[in-house]
């Protein structure tokens, strides 16, 4: 029986998320504001001085929201496996507008460092390993969380992204297609303390999945394009071509002006993916150098549309996967239910009334779903109206979701 709730929950879970799909929300900013909470524990681990170091994060949430089952963005931040922090710019900029388009997102710190050595290859592997090891805990911080402490940041595990600027493109594009052992890299010494762990490591949150549902690479690069596969997680990455920090295709990635080693940049990232037929998007920027979205408003313009029209096309599953620009409304009056959907009386024994002045124009087809995700239910809004009999109905939660020409939207019913 516990499985069996459980799946129900999980099922249920999926219906709600989608039920946030409204055309507007994920894809344009509804919410004023937000709150921040800073500097939480998600785990720790030994780093490259052999010292052990807390990993933390910041979670982002918009204020207002009463969602309980939101998508999740992990943001990881750049620097050269040397720099950089959760609040810098190339990431809190991103971290404040998409939580006012409806997300959570988490800002992360990890594991930073490289010893001043003229072989630099074995220290840059190793750096890009424990970065990998710590965004991998951090994904599994927040299922544990569910899990253990009732969903604290209201997130829904199923919908977790991951986005990565630079070096926190690196991590991104590991986490997402480094998941086979062997393809660990050979200079990885397991038994050194901070690098054991196999693909999941040691930074905290054992026995949790720190699987992704889609990256953003933002000026990363991957250390072989053959482990990215066709069932493989969907990307979207942003490259300028004249970036001379982290290479554009394939060549050799430079620290401190020295040749450490060849990696696949977005461009060879973009290429496999698509000899491999997995959905991908890639924005070139011309001429441009590295993360010009830091420093250039048009850039970083670019930089949140197209982002905006990959996640949200992953997690409303009823949209066209997207990754054209598009003008993201930046100070739109947050929609309340009754503004488009009214339904009532709710909860309801025998019947629903449904008034819909968003589809008053059309004659939009609506659908019931119960708590285990299954179609119980369909009629036809005339007019945006209907009457609907729900007497043969169960007790318990439902949804219903009107699809219209434009716009699709949910809500919430109790059936008595």
């Amino acid at each position: 029986m516990k499985r069996l709730l459980l799946c129900a929950a999980a099922s249920l879970t999926a219906v709600l998320s989608t039920a946030q799909c409204d055309g507007i929300r994920f894809f344009n900013q509804i919410f004023n504001d937000y709150t921040e909470i800073e500097n939480i524990v998600y785990g720790e681990n030994i780093n490259y001085q052999g010292a052990t170091t807390e990993l933390l994060l910041d979670v982002y949430q918009p204020v207002g929201d009463i969602e309980t089952a939101r998508p999740l963005i992990v943001m990881v931040h750049g620097g050269s496996f040397i720099g950089g922090s959760k609040d810098g710019v190339d990431v809190t900029s991103l971290a404040s507008d998409f939580t006012k388009m409806g997300y959570v997102v988490a800002s992360i710190n990890y594991r930073l460092g490289l010893p001043i050595t003229l072989d630099l290859e074995t220290p840059a592997t190793e750096a890009v390993v424990r970065g990998y090891h710590d965004a991998k805990a951090a994904v599994r911080f927040f299922r544990k969380d569910i899990a253990e402490s009732g969903n604290t940041y209201n997130i829904n595990t199923d919908e977790i992204y991951m986005t990565g600027v630079s070096a926190g493109g690196f991590v991104a594009l590991h986490v997402a297609y480094m998941d086979e052992l062997s393809e660990m890299p050979a200079v990885i010494d397991q038994t050194l303390p901070g690098l054991g762990g196999g693909l999941e490591g040691t930074s905290g949150n054992d026995g949790y999945s720190s699987d992704v549902k889609g990256i953003v690479n933002i000026a990363g690069a991957i250390g072989d394009t053959t482990w990215i596969q066709p069932n493989d997680e969907p990307i979207l990455s942003f490259h300028g071509t004249g970036d001379t920090v982290v290479p554009f295709d394939s060549d050799m990635l430079q620290i401190f002006g020295f040749d450490v080693l060849e990696v696949d940049g977005s461009s060879s990232v973009h290429e496999r993916a698509n000899n491999v037929g997995l959905f991908n998007c890639f924005e070139v920027y011309e001429g441009q150098g590295h993360v010009p979205h830091v420093d250039n408003a048009a850039y970083y313009d670019t930089t949140r549309s197209i982002m905006s029209s990959f996640i949200g096309s992953l997690v409303c599953p009823f949209s066209e996967m997207d990754c054209e620009y598009r003008e993201v409304e930046l100070d739109v009056d947050q929609l309340t239910i009754n503004d488009i959907v009214q339904v009532f009386p709710n909860p309801a024994s025998t019947q629903l009334t449904i008034r819909a002045s968003a589809f008053q124009n059309e004659n939009a087809l609506a659908q019931v779903f119960n708590i285990s995700g299954q179609l119980v239910k369909t009629f036809t809004l005339n007019s945006g109206e209907a009457q609907v009999n729900v007497e043969e109905l169960a007790s318990g939660v439902y949804v219903i979701q009107i699809n219209g020409e434009e716009r699709i939207f949910s809500e919430r019913i109790v059936i008595e």
